[in-house]
Parts: C-alpha cells; sequence; structure tokens
C-alpha cells in the first residue's frame, strides 16, 4: 500500500536534507542531490525535490503500518518546516489485484 503529498515550498531541497540526516541517525537513509529514501521499521518513504516542491511516498505493508508511516513523516515535516506551517493532504492508492 502507498500514499503520496506534494509540500509545495521553495525549501524542499533543505527539507529533503534535514529529514534524511536526522532519520539517518536512527535508520538506513539514501540521499543524493534532489532524493532521499528512508527504511522506518513498518515502513518507508521515497522523497522527491523539484524547484516548486516537496513530494512525499509512504509505503507499508497494511493500513496501519501505512497510517503510522504517514505519521511519522508528517510530524518530523511539520516541526522541521514549522514556520511554513505545512498541510499535508495524503492521497492513498490501493493495491490492484485485490
Amino acid at each position: 500500500m502507498n500514499a503520496s503529498t506534494y509540500f509545495k515550498t521553495e525549501n524542499a531541497e533543505r527539507y529533503l536534507g534535514t529529514l534524511c540526516k536526522h532519520f539517518g541517525h536512527k535508520v538506513p537513509v539514501s540521499l543524493e542531490p534532489g532524493a532521499g529514501h528512508i527504511e522506518l521499521p513498518f515502513g518507508q518513504c521515497d522523497l522527491r525535490a523539484d524547484t516548486d516542491g516537496l513530494r512525499l511516498t509512504a509505503t507499508a505493508a497494511d493500513t496501519p503500518e501505512l497510517d503510522k508511516t504517514i505519521q511519522v513523516i508528517t510530524n518530523h515535516l511539520e516541526r522541521f518546516a514549522f514556520r511554513e506551517n505545512p498541510e499535508l493532504t495524503w492521497s492513498r492508492t490501493e493495491p490492484t489485484g485485490a
């Protein structure tokens, strides 16, 4: 299962780096210019920065783990980007063939 959201900001690359560096102290993370991947114990999040904002895509095995992944990523981004007061709306994609 997965869900994605887009945070419109001029500081996408900075938030991408901040999130990856923060989680990198605790869990496996990959970071390159414009992209990052965070591997949480219950799910993962792919991040893509562009000139207009930050795309976040959370993936997990089931709904409770996806909810937890979304909550953790959202809470951290809200703290790091508090000056911009991000209001994230996650769109879920149901698995096909279920």
